[in-house]
């Protein structure tokens, strides 16, 4: 039968409980299960879909997140400073001595797109099975989740040593300071990341290097245009160049199977001449942010490389060509062994909740990991996938509810103690 007002499946004990995971199982991840509030899942991501958290508004979200932890079984739940009005969300579940397990994920979004017909960015509406709310899939269901998986394996009694810590990050898609923030504060043993991977398990993702390019002309009057240089003309060859690139460095083979061959040269942003409302005059500067997406292994001086050879092309197109360059910033990539044991309890927690064996997966975009992964084992795990940031962004009942048996699940196997869970 159905549950009247959420939809969510209810299953006889004799074939398979109420979480829908078949009798006989691990003992430890069905006990856990058991102890699942998925109703409460539900409507929690329902709530966090009607707090805006576009990067640089977190503070709301994490207030929420917070006092719903302080409501719960947590402990040491707190506000962590990070940025003005910008706090991480944190708290844990103590055990006892033992290994410390880290679920986490980040609370800033996007801007808003245009374009919602069916509810409004913000609505939280449930429609037709699913959840509809702006960065409901990066990453808002994600932490909830986590959450509600906490809380059902401390309930449980399967779990009777080591710690289970929550951490809802902010500044993801700014400098990433609320995982630094975090991880510089507290330790981890193994760590899972709620990225949205359509809850498939994620091995890593590419790296984000970002260049700035600024083009050097000569001012003048817009009535003097002939005594001028545009630095905006001068950065359109650049831009047209740029976006030809198609940089395919050396690679071992397995690593280009993973990610494809190519390594993304994009002239994201431009900032030239001066802003609308005030004074004209044909500008001296124009600034190119190019974001370059590479795979693991490629370095910083091999796309560098690229780029000046970009920008060779584009003075071959006009003589008056002048650039400088500098690196803006660096992001490394992340790759965990599939041999690993945070990778393996993870493939185990999906078999033990969907059946059969998941295919290993890798991501284009840039996770936190970028920034903690070479430190601490981790796996990226989480319910969503293209399009995001859409009109009408959604996500459905069955994968958040999917996504929360199987952090639970994998709780139940990295902390969880079998004698506990027979008794």
């Amino acid at each position: 039968m159905w549950h009247s007002d959420l939809g969510l499946p209810r299953f006889d004990v004799e074939g398979e409980n109420r979480m829908g995971t078949v009798v006989g199982a691990d003992p430890r991840i069905t006990a856990v299960l058991n102890h699942l509030d998925l109703d409460r899942v539900v409507e929690l991501v329902q709530e966090v879909c009607r707090i805006p958290s576009v990067l640089g508004s977190e503070g709301p979200l994490a207030e929420f997140l917070v006092s719903v932890m302080k409501e719960s079984v947590f402990e040491n739940v707190a506000l962590q400073p990070v940025l003005p009005e910008r706090p991480n969300a944190i708290g844990e579940v103590n055990f006892g001595p033992g290994r410390r397990v880290v679920m986490t994920g980040h609370m800033d979004t996007k801007p808003v797109s245009h374009g919602w017909n069916l509810t409004t960015p913000f609505s939280g509406d449930l429609i037709d099975g699913a959840v509809y709310g702006h960065g409901v899939m990066d990453m808002k269901a994600a932490l909830v989740c986590q959450i509600v998986a906490i809380e059902a394996a401390a309930r449980s009694g399967v779990v009777t040593s080591g710690t289970l810590a929550m951490a809802a990050v902010s500044d993801h898609m700014g400098d990433q300071l609320g995982s630094i923030a975090y991880f510089d504060e507290y330790r981890a043993d193994l760590c899972v990341l709620g990225e949205l991977t359509d809850n498939e398990v994620c091995l890593g993702h590419r790296g984000r290097y970002y260049f700035d390019v600024t083009t050097l002309g000569r001012s003048a009057h817009t009535c003097h245009k002939h005594h001028a240089i545009n630095a905006n003309v001068l950065a359109a060859q650049a831009v047209l160049t740029l976006d030809r690139s198609r940089l395919e460095p050396e690679l071992p083979e397995w690593i280009v199977k993973l990610f494809g061959p190519e390594t993304y040269v994009v002239p994201g942003r431009i900032y030239g001449g001066l802003a609308p409302g005030g004074p004209s005059m044909i500008p001296d500067e124009c600034v190119i942010r190019v974001d370059c997406r590479p795979q693991p292994g490629v370095s910083v001086e091999e796309v560098r490389r690229e780029i000046d050879r970009c920008l060779a092309e584009a003075k071959e197109l006009d003589p008056r060509f002048v650039a400088s360059v500098e690196v803006a910033d660096v992001k490394s990539g992340y790759l965990a062994k599939p041999d690993s044991e945070v990778v393996r309890l993870m493939v185990e927690a999906v078999e033990s909740v969907r059946g059969g064996t998941p295919a290993l997966v890798t991501e284009n975009w840039l996770g936190d990991t970028a920034s903690f992964g070479e430190a601490i084992p981790t796996v990226i795990f989480g319910p969503g996938g293209p399009p995001v940031y859409c009109p009408d962004e959604h996500l459905t009942v069955e994968d958040i509810v999917e996504a929360t048996k199987v952090y639970a699940a994998y709780a139940a196997l990295a902390l969880g103690d079998g004698d506990a869970a027979r008794e």
